[in-house]
C-alpha cells in the first residue's frame, strides 16, 4: 500500500531544499495532494454547533435520512457554506458569524493567499517555467478567483449508504485544504484504489485542481477524491480554492507541448464556461468535459458557475 506525502514548507529554506523539491515534485505528479503546517479550528466548530447544526438535523429529518435502507446518490452528508474572498469578499454578508470569526477568515484567508502564490512558484520551478507563469495564466482581467468552503460532516447513521462528499475532481486551480486532525475521512484514488489521508495536527494539505492539469498539459493531474462519513465525531473541512479569474484563458503551457500529438491532448477555454460545465456534471469523470471543449468552436451558454 502506498504511503501518503507529507511536505514540510520549512526545508525549503535549507539544505533539504532539493529533496524536498522533488518530494513536492512527487505529490503533484503522481498524487495531486500534500500537507503542510498550520492551524485554524475553534471558531469554525463552535459556529457549526450554535448556527449550522440544529438545521442539518432538520434536514435529515425532513427527508428521512437516518432511517434510508438504500444507498443514498443524489445527496452529500454535509453542512456548508462558502466564503468568496476575491475578486470581491462577501464575508461581511454571511449570517450568523461572530465578528471574532469574520476578523479570523479574513486574515486566514489573506495568509492562504500568498502562500498559494508561493506555491504557484514552486510548480513554476519544478515545470521548468518562467517565475510567476501560473499566477500570469490565472490572472484574467480582474485577477485570480479566490474562496473558501467551510464544511462540517457530521456523525452518520449510514456511512455505508450516504457518503459526506461523493468522488469528484477539483475544477479549479490550487486548493489548499485545512481539516480536521482528529476524525479522519478523506480519501483519494490512486492507481484504483481508495487511499486514505491522515488528519494531521496542524497541516494544510494541497489538492491539484483540473486548471493545473490543463495548463501543465497533464504533467500533473487533478485527483478524485471523496469524503466517507464517520458513525462518531464531526470532522471540519475548509478548502480553499484559489482559481483563475472568470475571463481568464485557459490552455496548456507553450513549453510543456513537446509534439503535435501532446498538443492535441488538453483544449482551451475561458474558466467561467468551463465551471458552467462543471456545475452540472461535477461528480462525473473529467474526461468527458475537456472532450466537450475540445468539440466547441464557441462555448455556450452552459447555466450557473459552479463555487468548487
Amino acid at each position: 500500500m502506498a504511503t501518503f506525502p507529507v511536505v514540510n514548507m520549512e526545508k525549503l529554506n535549507g539544505d533539504e531544499r532539493s529533496a524536498t523539491m522533488e518530494l513536492i515534485e512527487d505529490a503533484c505528479a503522481n498524487w495531486g495532494f500534500f500537507e503542510f503546517m498550520d492551524r485554524v479550528e475553534k471558531l469554525t466548530k463552535e459556529h457549526y454547533r450554535k448556527s449550522m447544526e440544529a438545521r442539518f438535523k432538520e434536514m435529515v429529518a425532513s427527508k428521512g435520512l437516518d432511517a434510508v435502507q438504500s444507498e443514498i446518490e443524489d445527496l452529500d452528508w454535509e453542512s456548508t457554506f462558502f466564503l468568496r474572498h476575491l475578486p470581491v469578499s462577501n464575508i461581511s454578508e454571511i449570517p450568523d458569524l461572530k465578528d471574532e470569526y469574520r476578523k479570523v477568515m479574513k486574515e486566514f484567508a489573506g495568509k492562504l493567499e500568498l502562500l498559494a502564490e508561493k506555491l504557484l512558484d514552486l510548480l513554476c520551478e519544478n515545470l521548468g517555467l518562467e517565475k510567476g507563469y501560473l499566477k500570469k495564466a490565472f490572472y484574467g482581467s480582474k485577477g485570480p478567483t479566490f474562496g473558501t468552503k467551510v464544511s462540517n460532516y457530521p456523525p452518520c447513521p449510514k456511512p455505508d449508504l450516504i457518503k459526506g462528499l461523493r468522488a469528484h475532481t477539483d475544477a479549479g486551480g490550487i486548493i489548499l485544504l485545512f481539516q480536521d486532525d482528529k476524525v479522519s475521512g478523506l480519501q483519494l484514488l490512486k492507481d484504483g484504489d481508495w487511499v486514505d489521508v491522515p488528519p494531521m495536527r496542524h497541516s494544510i494539505v494541497i489538492n491539484i485542481g483540473d486548471q493545473l492539469e490543463v495548463i501543465t498539459n497533464g504533467k500533473y493531474k487533478s485527483v478524485m477524491h471523496r469524503v466517507i462519513a464517520q458513525t462518531d465525531g464531526a470532522r471540519m473541512s475548509l478548502a480553499s480554492f484559489y482559481n483563475p479569474g472568470s475571463d481568464a484563458v485557459i490552455y496548456p503551457a507553450p513549453a510543456l507541448v513537446e509534439n503535435k500529438e501532446s498538443k492535441d491532448l488538453y483544449p482551451k477555454f475561458v474558466f467561467e464556461d468551463y465551471m458552467k460545465l462543471y456545475a452540472g456534471v461535477k461528480f462525473q469523470a473529467k474526461e468527458p468535459r475537456f472532450e466537450a471543449f475540445k468539440n466547441l468552436e464557441t462555448p455556450a451558454n452552459l447555466g450557473p458557475i459552479a463555487t468548487a
